[in-house]
């Protein structure tokens, strides 16, 4: 079986940060808080610092869970899809088996998400097999779905949306009538079948109904092509338990997603996933762009050569090449023309060269012959000519180098291809920088309006934030840099350039290509005949310009200010990490047996764990929650709205009910059930036995209460092994916490933790991407000395404030550099570990000694409950020999950061 190991983003229960790690939380919450809308809030605050309002869907049952996991292009969206389906299981629906509804955008995905969901040697498969015994179906196998099945698995049924749209010749017989789905409705309670859907004054055997009846969880994969309202009263028909959406691009506008976790770009360049940044060539004639890509190409083979060599896999970097549509009567140039001119004027071998369009299907033909497609070593395949976008479902990691002959502003043909070169084969890194890299060459003459199109569609269709993308798109010439203002952003300051004109020039005659970006880049006053350029013009937009005025003074005036807007009017300046410089911060290391190690897991801690110590027996909490959850399991529950005054049923309590009416609970005895609770308990610290002995307690008392017996226990097992859970986590965070202060703080402490160079935490480059970054919100400054351009937004005033003062004190030489430490994010995450979890500090700054200075803003209101960060950080400045301080501040106490910094000299 293929070996997937997840990236830290997608999940990392140590940090909390991955997406899958969200979805837990959620799910958890919902059961917490009862309602999905408040859990939603809940969550959002405490991952990210902010709350965020939930937006239920009309139509549907309120606080029905509905939530969307923003990933861009290159993100294994699939792959959580189907990990996800565990928790779905055991945190939301809390059975054993249940039933998911899998929407896809076309059959082409169908096929593929098929292929690699039933491919016992897939990632897909083994995701999804986490959740216990799975079935997957196509919707034509579904039709003959037995209530066996579904009671012995968990049902997958991948689709298209347009399968359930009624006026679909297949979807109609979803809701039609079925003698093989007879069984399923036979001894339905009266609540059952009121909730069935009606074909006049019958009620169909139809899939449909077998749906309802078991309240499917539905997945919507490419969610943002499934905004309609048409879309949405299809999912309603089928009651669902809950909906996840799975996009790069979530509607925030029409019918807003709830997101709950978004991923960045960056993350998923720091963990390897995609090649970045996209490296931009422009260049008017196409015969030219077209033999740069080869050379771009080749240069390409020979390190991926020079690496096999050296032990690495084996890659063929490959062309994509988006030629023009053919149309009779008009010189375009379509396909059979660039493949002409690679055969003809580049002596490219046939074998080389493959056209993929809606007649040629050059890719299919590759597929049948090649057992791996194009990227078997034996495929000779290195361009593919394309018109519009390739087919739905190809996934080539090979793909290197974009070629665009027609215009970047055609949508969705360019946000696919790009899609195909970002992947990074095999999501590991190579040695060579280069291959780490995207590349694209377009036919055109502005480099300009060029490099923001790419832009837009980075973000409009593969998902990636504006902020990073200012970033992700780079020239790759030299001298095309100084027309790319917004990849230089903050960093650079272009002063206006002004000069005086005796005519006045008609600035709507400039030739259609240039005049959008000339006119972004100049302005006319005719009051004062003034010319004023505010970006660099490129030789060939000055030449345009100088066409508009006839006599020769103005010209040279037009000229020499040209010169002057790309040279002596622009000033740059970098930030420390675009300098080379460093940010390795030393950290907490623990001895552990005789050798030290990085301390970020308490885990480490030698501490005495052993569940016979403690009473093994349910709390009164436990029991009361039982006694809750049994009596929604049978009749759900109804609640008045405040605002209307109407009766409502409340969604989590509704849907356990119909869940257990759904699902017939197994009729195990307390050994067996035991057994099973033992094995669903993820606890690597103690031993099978330990934990059997514990259960068997704790169940046999369970079974001793009033009103409690073994069918109670085999309908509430779930909810059990919860319980379960948490007593056990509490009970080992009790142990944890001993075993924490008395190794790091106890008698003797400074022979097992330690400070030094040995663990470092290192603030990579191009990987700093907060979930939000500073917008003024707080006030307006510049701040010059921050280690990268991007700043992570910050919790309150005060805090703004502080960084304020760090940047000017800066700025007037008293340290080096500082950075807004981030929280849970990968290569940007300064911590300290603690028993109960991590502690972010605000800002991480180097002095001037190369010493380090860590700096914790705390209000009011969060000191008093800060005493234990204020212990740790101590610490870890006190084992460092003077190369690390840490302080705690408040009530902009700056005179407590001044002791640490040198005094001004006058």
């Amino acid at each position: 079986m293929t070996q997937f190991t997840p990236k830290k983003y997608q999940q990392d229960p140590a940090n909390r940060g991955g997406v899958l790690d969200s979805v837990e939380a959620y799910f958890k919450a919902i059961h917490t808080f009862g309602r999905a809308s408040v859990a939603f809030t809940a969550i959002t605050e405490d991952l990210w610092g902010q709350g965020l309002r939930y937006t239920p869907l009309v139509g549907f049952a309120p606080d029905t869970p509905y939530f969307c996991l923003r990933v861009p292009t290159g993100g294994g969206k699939t792959w959580l899809a189907a990990k996800s389906l565990s928790l779905v299981n055991t945190h939301l629906l809390r059975v054993p088996h249940s039933v998911v509804l899998w929407l896809v955008p076309s059959k082409p995905i169908r096929e593929q998400t098929l292929r690699g969901l039933k491919d016992r040697n897939h990632p897909l498969n083994a995701a999804l097999r986490e959740a216990g015994p799975i079935t997957v179906l196509d919707l034509a196998e579904a039709r003959g779905l037995t209530r066996a099945t579904l009671d012995t698995s968990t049902v997958v049924i991948v689709a298209t949306r347009q399968a359930f749209q009624v006026e679909d010749e297949e979807s109609r017989k979803v809701y039609e009538s079925s003698g093989a789905l007879m069984h399923h409705f036979e001894n339905l309670s009266p609540a059952q079948r009121q909730g069935l859907l009606k074909d006049g004054d019958t009620v169909p055997f139809s899939l449909a109904n077998v749906l309802r009846l078991r309240r499917p969880f539905v997945v919507v994969d490419e969610a943002h092509n499934n905004r309609t309202e048409l879309a949405f009263d299809m999912l309603a028909r089928f009651n669902p338990s809950g909906i996840m959406e799975l996009t790069a691009t979530p509607d925030m506008s029409r019918t807003p997603s709830n997101v709950l976790h978004s991923v960045s770009a960056s993350q998923l360049k720091a963990e390897q996933m995609i090649k970045l940044p996209v490296v931009l060539e422009t260049e008017p004639n196409w015969q030219q762009c077209l033999s740069d890509a080869i050379a771009r190409r080749n240069g390409l083979q020979k390190l991926a050569d020079d690496e096999q060599r050296q032990g690495a896999p084996y890659l063929r970097p490959i062309v994509l090449i988006q030629s023009e549509p053919r149309r009779e009567g008009l010189d375009k140039l379509d396909f059979e023309r660039v493949r002409q001119e690679l055969l003809t004027n580049h002596g490219i071998p046939a074998d080389e060269i493959i056209v993929a369009t809606s007649d040629e299907k050059g890719l299919e033909a590759v597929d049948a012959k090649y057992k791996l497609g194009i990227s078997d070593p034996a495929c000779p395949v290195k361009f593919v000519i394309t018109q519009k976008a390739l087919a739905e479902g190809w996934d080539c990691p090979f793909a290197y180098v974009l070629v665009s002959m027609a215009s970047l502003q055609s949508a969705t043909s360019v946000e696919q291809l790009l899609g195909r070169v970002l992947r990074q084969p095999g999501a590991v890194h190579r040695a060579a920088k280069e291959l780490n890299q995207s590349y694209a060459l377009v036919v055109s003459r502005s480099f300009f309006e060029t490099a923001s199109a790419l832009r837009d569609r980075l973000v409009e269709g593969s998902g990636f934030d504006r902020k990073d993308v200012a970033e992700f798109v780079t020239a790759a010439r030299q001298e095309q840099q100084i027309f790319d203002p917004e990849a230089m952003g903050s960093r650079v300051e272009l002063r206006p350039v002004v000069v005086t004109l005796h005519e006045t020039p008609d600035l709507k005659a400039l030739p259609k290509d240039l005049r959008g970006a000339i006119n972004d880049k100049v302005g006319f006053d005719r009051k004062t005949s003034t010319l004023t350029i505010h970006a660099p013009l490129t030789p060939d937009e000055t030449d345009a310009l100088k066409q508009l005025v006839a006599t020769p003074l103005a010209k040279a005036a037009i000229e020499a200010a040209a010169t002057e807007s790309r040279t002596t009017a622009i000033e740059f300046f970098k930030t420390p990490a675009e300098e080379g410089k460093t940010l390795l911060v030393p950290q907490l290391a623990l001895r552990v047996q005789g050798e030290l190690q990085l301390f970020d897991d308490p885990e480490v801690l030698d501490y005495p764990w052993e569940l016979s110590l403690f009473d093994a027996k349910p709390t009164p909490d436990n029991l009361s929650k039982l006694g809750a959850a049994l009596t929604v399991s049978e009749g759900g529950v109804i609640d008045i709205d405040e605002a209307s005054g109407k009766l409502v049923q409340e969604f989590m309590p509704n849907l356990q009910r119909d869940l257990g009416l759904a699902y017939t609970p197994e009729h195990w005895d307390s050994i067996r059930l035991a057994a099973w609770l033992c094995t669903n308990l993820p606890e690597p610290s103690l031993t099978h036995a330990s934990k059997l002995a514990f259960v068997s307690g704790w169940l046999s008392d369970l079974l001793a209460q009033p009103g409690f017996n073994l069918g109670r226990a085999n309908l509430q097992k779930f909810l059990l092994r919860n319980l379960l859970e948490a007593r056990i986590r509490e009970l080992r965070s009790l142990a944890v916490k001993q075993a924490y202060q008395e190794s790091l703080f106890g008698e003797a402490a400074e022979e097992r933790v330690s400070v030094s160079n040995t663990f470092v935490y290192d603030f990579r480059p191009e990987v700093y991407a907060p979930s939000r970054d500073y917008d003024g919100r707080f006030g307006q400054y510049r701040f010059r000395q921050h280690f990268y351009s991007r700043i992570g937004d910050f919790d309150s005033k005060e805090e703004f404030e502080c960084a304020a003062w760090l940047d000017t004190q800066a700025q007037k030489g008293r340290l080096q550099y500082w950075v807004r430490n981030l929280a849970r994010r990968e290569g940007a995450s300064f911590f300290f570990q603690k028993a109960t979890g991590r502690f972010y500090p605000d800002f991480v700054c180097k002095l001037n000694d190369d010493t380090f200075l860590i700096v914790e803003y705390k209000g009011a209101n969060g000191w008093t409950d800060a005493q234990d960060d204020r212990d740790i950080g101590g610490l870890w400045a006190k084992l460092s020999g003077g190369t690390c301080h840490f302080v705690m501040v408040t009530d902009k106490q700056w005179g407590n950061l001044d002791v640490f910094l040198p005094a001004l000299t006058a």
